[in-house]
């Protein structure tokens, strides 16, 4: 089945195609249909939750280019620092600004640096638009990361440009820096197991074509 993911971003097309692989899914992505001569819309994320920026992307591409798509957004939260600090929704967007990969490592940088390693986690949502009566959408604790560390001390070797904050992120069980940590967890990492288990469930279970 053919899926429109829409993101712009070539690191989160390639982590979630490969994921959904072995549910026989087949991605594409913004660019993909910007290479053929298609507008993208600007879409204007001022949702205050994951879950209300999915929507409001996968709503703008759907009736942008009618075809099934899904949208997802990350929410980044730290048990450690104070509440006007707190990243959320606005992860790139800081002070009114979107941060380039480089200003991110170095804001979070400096937070982690100002606050001590932060203890921090992602909640992440999906809003899927099959076609006008099949809307499906989920913001489950089976996506959220598992804890891990952010700290100001970035990887000695390696950055993924797209991810620039798994630079710097630590899983907690093994004390190893993300790019460190075995393909298939890295890969885990980046997709979390709900996002299988919603497409499972909304392709198999609810439309009957997987």
């Amino acid at each position: 089945m053919k899926l429109l993911y829409g993101t712009g971003n070539p690191a989160k097309l390639s982590a979630m195609r490969s994921r959904l692989e072995r549910l026989d899914i087949e991605l594409v992505g913004l660019n993909d249909l910007k290479a053929e001569g298609k507008m993208i819309p600007d879409v204007i994320e001022d949702g205050d939750t994951p879950l209300n920026n999915a929507r409001l992307k996968v709503m703008a591409y759907y009736e942008a280019f009618h075809m099934p798509v899904f949208s997802c957004d990350s929410g980044l939260y730290f048990d450690n620092v104070p509440d006007e600090v707190q990243p959320g929704v606005h992860v790139r967007n800081v002070k009114g600004r979107c941060l380039s990969d480089d200003e991110m490592l170095d804001y979070y940088c400096g937070l982690a640096k100002k606050h001590g390693n932060l203890v921090a986690r992602y909640k992440n949502a999906i809003c899927f638009v099959m076609d006008e009566k099949h809307v499906y959408e989920a913001m489950e604790p089976s996506m959220e990361s598992e804890p891990f560390i952010m700290t100001d001390k970035p990887h000695s070797t390696i950055r993924k440009k797209g991810f620039p904050l798994d630079s710097i992120s630590i899983d907690i069980k093994t004390g190893k820096y993300y790019y460190d940590l075995p393909e298939d967890k890295l890969e885990q990492v980046a997709v979390e197991d709900g996002f299988l288990e919603f497409f499972r469930k909304v392709l198999y279970s609810n439309l009957g074509v997987m």
